[in-house]
């Protein structure tokens, strides 16, 4: 049951649940109209174009219905066309699929370009002798179902998705945070170069996540796009300036140059399990403390520890003055501290982000 709640409450399964009924209502009114109000003899031409009309966004649907109006007229118009002077038969048949095929390679209709050879399909295939006194008619009903499909969108308002784009920069700075945890574990005590592998693999992974999450920002800032709950929104408060209206894209790009920097970390420690001699000690347990309460301030911004730059920088000190630290273990040991100043800026702004997404 609570595997259920998780799916039911999750943006996604609610954006799909949200397509599918705009998708039905809009097919559905489609054709009772065509049937009811038009009595068509083909009555799957409105509520097919109804279908490709409804898409995920309000400006999706706005342009592809565009689109649709005029890649299934332009199919209206050539299959009467041919109908007309050429008759239909196999081989007028495979012109008007010829011709509609590549008309759908036209730049400015590439996406819906393919209702032109549909369009013929439907029309040349249902008996265009009864039809052809009727373009009209036809022309009518693509319009209908182009309308519809764009008057549902507009009644069921899509959502902007910002919970989705949230829920993915979560999860990664949860990743991360295990990392860093896990690297802080592993290095107080020993490590070998499988574990600096496995902690590679999974930054690569992070990647992969970020790169959909780069998609769901994108898509939410087209839901936005002509989305009218937006719009009103804006004229009721400034609600999304603090929060909603936050710049995903430059919080994403602050994630990958963490997932960055963790990688490079990640490639130092895999690369100082050959390095000889013994690490000092006291390097050791306060690095070590410095990065497991980085990796947990990540995770957890709400975390209490203490401030993770003002540690390394004292740490950086530290060990600088230290005349029985050897020189050669000093590019080393730099690395490891360059590397988590990197990511003590990254802790700090994931702080700031969830405070912003959350007022």
């Amino acid at each position: 049951m609570e595997r259920v709640r998780e799916v039911v409450q999750d943006p996604e399964f609610t954006t799909d649940l949200l397509q599918v009924v705009k998708s039905m209502v809009a097919a559905t009114l489609a054709w009772w109209i065509s049937v009811n109000v038009f009595s068509s003899e083909l009555a799957f031409l409105a509520p097919w174009t109804a279908l490709l009309t409804v898409h995920a966004t309000v400006h999706r649907s706005l342009s592809r219905g565009v689109q649709t109006t005029v890649a299934s007229t332009v199919g209206v118009g050539l299959s009467f066309v041919i109908g007309a002077y050429l008759g239909v038969s196999v081989w007028t048949f495979a012109l008007a699929l010829f011709v509609g095929l590549a008309g759908a390679r036209v730049s400015w209709i590439r996406d819906e370009g393919v209702a032109i050879a549909t369009t013929a399909i439907f029309i040349l295939g249902s008996g265009f002798d009864q039809q052809q006194p009727l373009l009209v008619d036809r022309l009518i009903e693509v319009a209908v179902g182009v309308a519809i499909g764009i008057a549902v969108n507009l009644m069921f308002i899509p959502p902007l998705r910002d919970q989705q784009a949230a829920r993915y920069v979560d999860s990664i700075n949860r990743r991360m945070g295990d990392v860093l945890v896990d690297m802080a574990d592993e290095f107080a005590t020993s490590w070998e170069t499988d574990q600096a592998d496995a902690w590679r693999r999974e930054t690569e992974s992070m990647s992969d996540e970020l790169d959909t999450a780069w998609q769901t920002v994108r898509f939410a800032r087209e839901s936005r796009r002509a989305n009218p709950r937006y719009r009103l929104g804006r004229q009721r408060g400034p609600w999304p300036v603090t929060g909603r209206d936050l710049s995903y894209e430059a919080i994403l790009m602050r994630v990958d140059e963490g997932i960055s920097h963790l990688r490079h970390l990640a490639r130092t420690l895999h690369d100082a399990a050959y390095a000889e001699g013994a690490w000092d000690e006291r390097f050791r347990k306060r690095w070590s403390d410095i990065v497991r309460d980085a990796g947990k301030a990540i995770a957890d911004p709400d975390a209490d520890v203490e401030p993770i730059r003002d540690r390394l920088t004292a740490l950086a000190r530290e060990m600088s003055d230290d005349a029985d630290l050897p020189t050669e273990a000093w590019p080393l040991y730099g690395s490891l501290l360059s590397s988590m100043r990197h990511i003590a800026v990254i802790v700090d702004d994931v702080a700031s982000d969830r405070e912003a997404r959350e007022d």
